[in-house]
């Protein structure tokens, strides 16, 4: 597990550049650089909501939120790069990213599929490579539950009839009542107000629904919006200055 933490570390990684000047990114590529991660966030969606076909800006979100251990929803940001991605090179990234965090869920058979889709499209890497064989090994040693035979049995013969039975049952029971109250061809108004009155009651008795005191998704949420809030406020203070944007360093696998 050492060695794959390591891989983790030094794979992830931003997409330095973009087909034409972005200010949010190049903002979210510094703030990355500095491990601020929440703030890069904030940045890339921005960059994202502009162009959404964009895959560098969605993979660095993803990377963004991969490193505040947002684990599954890094892997939704990835599989959404995959499908904008240009070359095999950056499927290959966001592949071998997702099986990262699939890892660190310790969601072993998943990881493995992305390691080997990420092999797919690069089978020179040693890192793939190598966090592939981690991920067989790991799942191996832990397979996921299997279901139990009861699970899987149909139910008897004898419990069929019985429900066939009783359907048919209700159903005969349903169309006396019905034939017994009126005409076919006009509706019971007497049933359908006191179902109306019932309803009413059970929703008074149900009582108002209690709110979520503490909701850790709801607060995040309210964090990325002021973060990005902020990041607005920055562009339009700088709208009529010029800003001179310098780059993160470049990791060995930046695309």
């Amino acid at each position: 597990m050492k060695g794959l933490l390591i891989y983790l570390a030094c794979f992830i990684s931003v997409f330095a550049f973009a087909q034409k000047p972005d200010n949010d990114m190049a903002q979210g590529n510094e703030a990355y650089g500095k491990k601020e991660y929440r703030d890069a966030e904030a940045d890339y969606r921005i960059s994202e909501s502009k162009s959404p076909a964009k895959a560098d800006a969605t993979y660095n979100l993803g990377n963004a939120v991969y490193n505040q251990k947002y684990n599954g929803e890094a892997i939704v940001i990835y599989a959404k790069a995959i499908k904008n991605v240009r070359t095999k090179e950056q499927k290959h990234k966001a592949f071998h990213n997702m099986g990262n965090a699939y890892m660190r869920g310790k969601n072993y058979e998943y990881a493995v599929e992305a390691y080997k889709n990420a092999l797919r499209n690069n089978p020179n890497d040693e890192e793939t490579r190598y966090n592939y064989a981690l991920a067989k090994k790991m799942l191996k040693d832990n397979p996921p539950p299997q279901p139990k035979p009861e699970d899987r049995k149909d139910p008897p013969k004898k419990d069929k009839e019985d429900n066939k039975s009783n359907a048919a049952k209700n159903r005969g029971d349903s169309g006396e009542k019905a034939d017994g109250g009126g005409s076919k061809d006009t509706p019971d108004k007497g049933g359908g107000g006191a179902g109306a009155q019932q309803s009413k009651g059970g929703a008074d008795n149900q009582g108002d629904p209690k709110p979520a005191d503490e909701d850790p998704n709801k607060q995040r949420m309210e964090s990325i919006l002021d973060a990005m809030n902020n990041e607005e406020r920055k562009v339009q203070e700088k709208v009529n200055g010029v800003r001179v944007k310098t780059q993160p360093k470049r990791n060995e696998k930046d695309w």
